[in-house]
């Protein structure tokens, strides 16, 4: 697990930016935090990072974007997502085989996504700094992430 302090939104997307060069298609990356601790800060840093077409939006109301980049992004909330059935009729494996994947409120499904994933914990701190913990799971492991907190 590795650590990072980001004192402003700025620094969040740029922890998101940095992340990016590490990803590829099948990637699977799950935000984690409460109600406004910058999960779509990090995830709009990642779409920067992956040379996304639009900038990154909340998919609170859709449940899910698919973006069009140098590597595709599909950005999802499950946040009104009630159950691993209603999880699974997304379909989100087929839907994210060639594109990273980016689940917000990903750690109350994270048995759905399998072993093989990146778990990004957000925590906004007194004074609006937020702490990043990252979680490598499976092949995640030998991925080189302290990369990500230079």
């Amino acid at each position: 697990m590795i650590q990072i302090g980001c004192a402003t939104a700025a620094d969040t997307m740029a922890v998101g930016r940095r992340l990016a060069s590490l990803l590829r298609a099948g990637d699977v990356v799950l935000l984690a935090g409460g109600l406004g601790a910058g999960k779509t800060v990090f995830a709009g840093g990642i779409g920067e990072g992956l040379g996304l077409d639009d900038p990154v939006v909340s998919p609170t109301f859709v449940l899910a974007r698919r973006y069009r980049g140098l590597v595709p992004m599909v950005h999802v909330d499950l946040y009104r997502v009630g159950s691993s059935s209603e999880i699974d009729d997304l379909d989100l494996d087929t839907e994210a085989s060639d594109a990273v994947l980016v689940v917000e409120w990903g750690q109350a499904a994270e048995q759905s996504f399998g072993d093989d994933h990146l778990l990004v914990r957000i925590t906004m701190e007194s004074g609006g700094q937020r702490t990043l913990e990252l979680v490598p799971r499976g092949s995640w492991i030998d991925r080189p992430i302290s990369e990500v907190a230079r």
